[in-house]
């Protein structure tokens, strides 16, 4: 699977103002009848989404009107908690959301994420806390994401750093997953097995 490279991001942002946000929630199970990574954004926050007779919810953040072109979203605690499903992310990004701003997300998750091409950005409580109110920064305020620096620019120029594993922050540059990144090593692979097998060892094969 080939992700695309992650470039810096300015955007607006969407606030979802709660802990504990369950892979559940962002895709409900009964969505999860296929492998495919694409189609699913309309499915994301379904339950929330959109009302019992299937039309949408206007309060919902993600179906305001400033909601639009925004790829960053905000959040509580804990993100992403619950199963293990790489659906959640896949409708995340389908949903346009390149990048998820908390203090905190579960430990399958993130690995999904990065492994998938969606930023995890853990900063603290302060940080999120300043952002869970859009209305109090100008109509056009943005938050810039640049994963080269692992920095985070909130609206009044001030920068934060996040924490991205390296190997993770190296596939997410150049748009590789593991797999890719393993096959695109095979000839240093090949060579180092080489160098240390001796010419006419058995082992050598």
């Amino acid at each position: 699977m080939l992700i695309r490279p992650w470039t810096p991001v300015a955007s607006q942002w969407i606030v979802i103002p709660r802990d504990d946000i369950d892979t559940d929630q962002i895709i409900p199970a009964r969505f999860l009848t296929t492998t495919r990574r694409d189609g699913l954004g309309t499915h994301a926050f379904h339950d929330w989404r959109y009302r019992a007779d299937g039309s949408t919810d206007p309060a919902f953040p993600l179906n305001r009107p400033e909601a639009r072109g925004a790829r960053i979203l905000v959040a509580g605690h804990n993100f992403g908690c619950g199963s293990s499903r790489e659906h959640a992310v896949w409708a995340l990004l389908g949903a346009g959301i390149g990048a998820v701003v908390s203090t905190g997300f579960a430990d399958i998750f993130r690995g999904n994420a990065l492994g998938n091409g969606l930023l995890p950005v853990q900063v603290a409580s302060t940080v999120v806390e300043s952002l869970m109110n859009p209305a109090r920064f100008a109509p056009d305020a943005l938050l810039a994401i640049d994963l080269e620096t692992q920095a985070l620019t909130l609206p009044d120029g001030s920068s934060v750093r996040f924490p991205v594993p390296p190997f993770a922050r190296h596939c997410l540059l150049n748009g590789v997953d593991e797999l890719e990144f393993l096959l695109g090593a095979e000839g240093d692979i090949d060579a180092f097995e080489l160098a240390r097998v001796p010419p006419g060892s058995l082992s050598a094969r």
